[in-house]
């Protein structure tokens, strides 16, 4: 069933848990995470990375994602996640994309909010929900995906110049529109090389400002502790993908291992070992945040 994002997450700010958003740059994602989703009955998101474009493009995957998620038997939301451009995000609208990152977060505080204004206007004229970012989010050197180069808490002498600013998410919301906000608050996109420094406070900060839903990114390997206390603080939609990924490539050298020498290896039998761990990794995420 294809829902709005604004829908997922308005019910799981009122119940107080959070929505999984994976990145599905490839089928076996996209099968691994819906029958994850429809095993559990929980909403999901199924969102295609516009930093992934070069494994795949939005006019390849976009139709897929879609059918998928129109077929599915949970409310399924399918969103742009890091759209960069205008051109980007109307692409995804055009396509029947039920949501819409526009990920001004890197531009000065006015650039962002003028810019992600215009992208509301546009969105919700059709329907379309919005979420954008405000603050800044690490990026490990492996798996990051951002194409920001790399980054932790220990480069920055203050961190409050870096994480989101509540006054200024409350700002932010209130001229923009927007349905949903990524905040920063020490989280990582990619792997984390160490244990992560999370300002979980920060998000209740930022909650008695602006009570809108919240966004974590960079969700992969966070312990389950944080994620609960994350969700309990305001987190609502929590973007995972890495580690996800990650067990996939661990299936598959695991299956390469266990054949035998000289016999003849077969891509479809790679390709379901790959599914079958995503949809694994992914089933133990999604009854983590439906479940805090």
């Amino acid at each position: 069933m294809l829902v709005t994002l604004k829908e997922l997450l308005t019910e799981a700010k009122a119940k107080q848990y959070a929505v999984g958003a994976f990145n599905v740059p490839n089928l076996e994602a996209i099968r691994a995470v819906v029958a994850a989703a429809e095993e559990l009955n929980s909403p999901v998101i199924l969102q295609h990375a516009e930093v992934h474009e070069g494994l795949v493009s939005i006019e390849e995957i976009g139709p897929v994602m879609l059918d998928y998620a129109r077929k599915a038997k949970v409310p399924v939301a399918v969103h742009l996640d890091h759209g960069a451009s205008f051109e980007m995000c109307v692409k995804a609208i055009r396509m029947g994309f039920t949501s819409v990152m526009y990920d001004a977060s890197s531009k000065e505080y006015e650039v962002n909010r003028d810019e992600t204004k215009e992208i509301v206007k546009i969105a919700h004229a059709v329907g379309v929900s919005v979420e954008a970012e405000l603050g800044h989010i690490f990026t490990s050197a492996v798996g990051g995906g951002e194409g920001r180069g790399s980054d932790s808490s220990e480069d920055y002498a203050d961190l409050d110049d870096v994480y989101t600013d509540p006054d200024l998410a409350k700002s932010f919301v209130e001229e923009t529109g927007v349905d949903c906000l990524a905040i920063g608050f020490g989280t990582v996109h990619g792997v984390y090389l160490k244990e992560p420094k999370l300002d979980l406070d920060r998000i209740t900060l930022i909650k008695d400002k602006i009570d809108v839903p919240f966004v974590m990114h960079g969700g992969s390997g966070v312990s389950e502790e944080n994620y609960k206390i994350a969700i309990k603080n305001g987190i609502c939609k929590i973007n995972y993908y890495t580690y996800m990924n990650k067990a996939a490539g661990k299936a598959v050298q695991e299956f390469l291992i266990e054949q035998d020498a000289g016999a003849p290896i077969f891509f479809d039998e790679i390709s379901l070992a790959a599914t079958e761990a995503m949809k694994k990794n992914a089933k133990e995420a999604m009854a983590i945040f439906m479940n805090p």
